[in-house]
C-alpha cells in the first residue's frame, strides 16, 4: 500500500524540502498518509500538519532517533508521537547537542585536510547547528568537487574510521525506545537491511530490539531488494513485530527515491497501522476517512 508512506525527511534534518513542500509533493504522488520522521527533531511537524490539512492527507507525527547497539549506529523511528511530551523533548535536546558538537569536529577535520569552508558551507545547507548531519557535509563535498558522488564522500571521508569520522555519543537503543513510548508512540526499527551486519547479527539486533520493548520494524523501504524484503517480512512475523514501510525520502540528497515508491509488504506481515485501527488493505475513500478519524482520535489520546 504505497498510499501509506511512514518514513520521510524535511529541511529540519537532512531533507531538501520544507515540511509544507514535502506534504504537497506527497499529495501529488498519491500518498494519503505520510509520516514526517526527521532525524532527532520534531520541529517540522506543526508546519507539516497544517499543510496536510490543506492537501487533504493524513500527517503522522514522527521522528527518527539515532541510537547505539554495541559498536553500531542504529536508527529507531517513532510513529504517532506526542511532540510536546517532556521525556521525548529532553531526549531530543540531548541528541541535538551531540549532533552540533559532532558537526563542529567534522568541519575541523575536513579543514585540516585542506577543505576550506567545509563547516560553514555544510551548515548553510542545514536548518541549524543542531540539525547538521553527515549528509550535509557529503552534499558540500560533492558540490565543491572534492568527491565525484555523495556515496564517495562517505567512502573516502565521513564513514566509520575515515579521516573525518567522529564517533557520536548517541543514546542506547532501549533508551530511545523508552522516549518514544513515553510520547505515546510506536517504536520501529528503521531499515534493518541497510546496516553492515551478517544475517546472524541482524537477527540478534532484531531480538534485542524486541526485548528492549520495540514494537515494529521496517520491512519495505525504497532501497531494499525483493529478497531482503521477503527475509525481513519473515523476521517480523517470527519475532512478533509489526511491519512498517516507507520511502525514506530525502529529496536532492537521494534523487532516485520517490515518495510512495517502495515494495509491497509480504503477506505474512501485520502492518503497523493496524495498531491504530486502520484498515489492513484497500485504500478506498471510506478507508481514507477511517484513517483520518483514527489519527484524530489518537492525537486526542496523546494530548489528553
Amino acid at each position: 500500500m504505497p498510499e501509506i508512506d511512514l518514513h520521510s525527511h524535511s529541511q529540519y534534518s537532512d531533507g531538501s524540502l520544507t515540511p509544507a513542500d514535502l506534504v504537497a509533493l506527497a499529495a501529488r504522488a498519491g500518498v494519503k498518509a505520510l509520516a514526517l520522521t526527521d532525524h532527532d527533531s520534531v520541529d517540522g511537524i506543526a508546519e507539516a500538519q497544517r499543510a496536510a490539512g490543506e492537501a487533504g492527507i493524513t500527517l503522522i507525527s514522527g521522528v527518527e532517533l539515532s541510537a547505539v547497539w554495541g559498536v553500531h549506529n542504529i536508527h529507531v523511528v517513532g510513529l504517532q508521537v506526542d511532540t510536546s511530551n517532556p521525556v521525548l523533548k529532553a531526549g531530543l535536546l540531548s541528541q541535538a547537542g551531540a549532533r552540533a558538537e559532532r558537526g563542529r569536529q567534522i568541519g575541523a577535520r575536513l579543514e585540516a585536510l585542506g577543505m576550506t569552508g567545509a563547516y560553514e558551507g555544510s551548515l548553510a545547507l542545514a536548518s541549524s547547528p543542531d540539525g547538521l548531519s553527515r549528509t550535509h557535509f557529503s552534499q558540500w563535498l560533492y558540490e565543491h568537487k572534492h568527491v565525484s558522488s555523495i556515496q564517495q564522500a562517505f567512502d573516502r571521508y565521513l564513514g566509520p574510521r575515515k579521516p573525518a569520522s567522529v564517533p557520536m555519543p548517541w543514546a542506547e537503543l532501549a533508551e530511545t525506545i523508552a522516549w518514544i513510548h513515553a510520547a505515546g508512540g510506536i517504536a520501529v526499527l528503521a531499515h534493518p537491511g541497510r546496516y553492515p551486519l551478517t544475517r546472524t547479527k541482524l537477527r540478534a539486533l532484531i531480538a534485542d530490539f524486541k526485548s528492549a520493548g520495540g514494537d515494529a520494524m521496517e520491512v519495505a523501504t525504497a532501497t531494499e531488494k525483493p529478497d531482503m524484503v521477503r527475509y525481513l517480512g519473515q523476521l517480523s512475523a517470527q519475532n512478533g513485530l509489526l511491519a512498517s514501510q516507507g520511502s525514506d525520502y530525502h529529496g536532492t540528497p537521494a534523487p532516485w527515491i520517490a515518495l510512495g515508491r517502495f515494495p509491497v509488504l509480504p503477506r505474512e506481515c501485520t502492518p503497523v497501522w493496524t495498531a491504530w485501527g486502520w484498515p489492513a488493505a484497500g485504500m478506498t475513500a471510506d478507508a481514507t476517512q477511517t484513517i483520518q478519524q483514527a489519527t484524530g482520535q489518537k492525537a486526542l489520546e496523546l494530548h489528553a
